[in-house]
């Protein structure tokens, strides 16, 4: 939904006013309001609520985290083994 209005929005511009529109959404203050903004709605969304949401979430999240830091120490693994094939 935020993207079709995001879309909406920048239709309707000239390709030169193009960076200004943008460069307010990568300033610090509107990525702090739009973080604050994104965990009262989950404290809302979930929280609030008693949900059992946010422990799949840490569940997951940990599995996704850990998954990724032994992801290169796997490649490492797989490459070795394939030079040691073909010797």
């Amino acid at each position: 939904m935020a993207l079709r209005a995001f879309y909406s929005e920048m239709k309707g511009l000239k390709v030169k006013e193009v960076p200004a529109h943008l460069k307010p959404y990568f300033s610090v203050r509107y990525m702090k309001q739009s973080f604050n903004r994104a965990v009262d709605n989950y404290i809302d969304k979930y929280i609030e609520t008693n949900s059992i949401q946010p422990l799949y979430h840490v569940c997951f999240g940990g599995m996704a985290l850990s998954y990724l830091v032994a992801l290169p120490e796997e490649r490492r693994h797989l490459e070795h083994q394939k030079a040691a094939g073909h010797h």
